[in-house]
């Protein structure tokens, strides 16, 4: 086995855990800290942006988002520039469940949306987007943060199948792994599409909560 093989298999190996501890920094649980506030603790208890934006206003939201965007898509993006897409996917889900089960938070971490389109934006950006417009539409048709990040979710496997996996060079399982993740990412969901059922998921607004922008 040659060095830089050997050097691959390694990067392989330390990057994904690297990028499971980025994807422990929770943004949601530390701006609440800023205010005084304890985010597991207030409205639904997910550490994620629909309930900062409830609790927090629309800054403390912006800034939630960002990050955990960015958690996603920066080791996800530096493993394909420098190691391989293999890396790159390998990365992906590690910053995705470091985000969902963060040891540092005692495996009680967010849903996987935001971190998750971060991540694929910096896969194949045509997905990323595509995966957002459907979000937007989602949330647009339903006025439920929770719709849109399904909508996602489900049109996540779709766009890979047509802009990743059936493209010549493709490893020709990524399609699969899209659908694992969307899975995943939905059963995050579950209590939404409980709530969904009965008829009892609160519709999105900018104005409920501690509106502390106004």
């Amino acid at each position: 086995m040659n060095l830089s093989r050997s050097v691959e298999i390694l990067c392989l190996v330390i990057l994904p855990v690297i990028s499971y501890f980025i994807g422990n920094i929770s943004p949601a649980t530390l701006i609440g800290r800023l205010y005084g506030v304890d985010i597991r603790k207030e409205g639904s208890g997910n550490p994620g942006t629909t309930n900062v934006l409830r609790t927090l206003g629309k800054k403390a939201a912006a800034a939630t988002l960002l990050v955990d965007v960015l958690k996603g898509f920066l080791p996800t993006f530096a493993a394909g520039l420098a190691v391989s897409d293999l890396a790159a996917i390998l990365c992906a889900t590690a910053a995705l469940l470091g985000h969902m089960w963060p040891v540092c938070f005692r495996f009680q971490g967010g849903k996987g949306v935001a971190t998750g389109f971060g991540a694929v934006l910096a896969i194949d950006w045509k997905v990323g987007l595509l995966a957002l417009l459907f979000a937007v539409l989602g949330v647009l048709l339903t006025k439920r943060m929770s719709c849109g990040s399904i909508f996602a979710a489900v049109s996540f496997p779709v766009f890979t199948y047509i802009f990743v996996s059936a493209a010549p060079g493709a490893m020709g399982w990524e399609y699969i792994w899209a659908v694992c993740m969307a899975v995943l990412i939905i059963w995050r969901h579950r209590k939404n599409i409980v709530r969904l059922i009965h008829r009892e998921e609160p519709p999105l607004s900018f104005l409920s909560g501690k509106n502390r922008d106004a």
